[in-house]
C-alpha cells in the first residue's frame, strides 16, 4: 500500500462525462486526516501511520486516548485507523494528509460497515426461493426446508440459515476515482460503496489493480 485516507459517505449521485455518459458515484469527504502516530521498522517491526479524522469534544475521549493525541500535537480526534504503507518517509506525526493524495483515474480499494438489517429469514438474507403459493404447503413458504434429522443427524458448518444480516466490514476492489475536489474535500468514486449516508469509509490504494 502506498497511501490511504478516512472519510465520510455523504451518498450516491450521478455525473456525465466529456461524450455525456452517465456515471454513478458515491460522493466521499475524504480528510484532511491528520497523522497521529508514526511506526517504523526499526521501533514496531512494521511500516505504518496512524490517522485521526473528524473533530469532537474532549470529554467524549478517555484520557489516554487524549494523551495519544496530544503526543502528536492534535485537537480532540473521533476516528483512528492504521495504513501499513510501503514507505512513510513523506510523513511525520502531525502532518496533513489531504484528499489531493488521489487522482481521478486511479483505483482505490474502500472498506466500510454495511447497512445493518437486524434478524433475518433465509429468503432475505441468501436468497433461497420460497415453497408454492398453492393449497396444502403450509405455513412454511419462507423456511429452510430439511437439515439432515436422519442422516447425517447434525447440520453442517456454513449452512445458509436466518441470522445476522449486515453490520458487517466489507471492502470493495477497484472502485475508480472519477472526480476530485480539493476545495471542498470530496472524492467521487464509481459505484457504490458499503453503508449507510454518514458512515465512516476508509479508502487506500487498489491491491489488485
Amino acid at each position: 500500500m502506498k497511501k490511504g485516507i478516512i472519510g465520510k459517505k455523504l451518498g450516491m449521485t450521478q455525473i456525465f462525462d466529456e461524450k455525456g455518459n452517465v456515471i454513478p458515484v458515491t460522493l466521499i469527504e475524504a480528510g484532511p486526516c491528520a497523522v497521529a502516530q508514526k511506526k517504523t521498522v526499526e521501533t514496531d517491526g512494521y511500516a505504518a501511520i496512524q490517522l485521526a479524522y473528524e473533530d469532537t469534544k474532549e470529554k467524549l475521549l478517555t484520557k489516554a486516548e487524549m494523551g495519544h493525541l496530544k503526543k502528536a500535537g492534535l485537537t480532540p480526534k473521533k476516528h483512528l485507523k492504521e495504513f501499513r504503507l510501503d514507505d512513510c518517509s513523506a510523513y511525520e506525526a502531525g502532518s496533513v494528509v489531504t484528499v489531493e493524495t488521489f487522482a481521478a483515474g486511479e483505483k482505490v480499494d474502500i472498506t466500510g460497515i454495511t447497512k445493518g438489517r437486524g434478524y433475518t429469514g433465509c429468503v432475505k438474507r441468501w436468497g433461497h426461493h420460497i415453497l408454492r403459493m398453492t393449497h396444502g404447503t403450509g405455513p412454511i413458504h419462507r423456511q429452510p426446508g430439511s437439515m439432515g434429522v436422519i442422516d447425517p443427524a447434525r447440520i453442517f458448518k456454513n449452512k445458509k440459515m436466518p441470522g445476522q444480516y449486515g453490520n458487517e466490514q466489507v471492502t470493495i476492489l477497484n472502485l475508480v476515482v472519477v472526480k476530485i475536489d480539493a476545495e471542498k474535500n470530496l472524492i467521487a468514486v464509481k459505484g457504490a460503496v458499503p453503508g449507510a449516508k454518514g458512515g465512516i469509509v476508509f479508502i487506500r490504494d487498489s491491491v489488485k489493480a
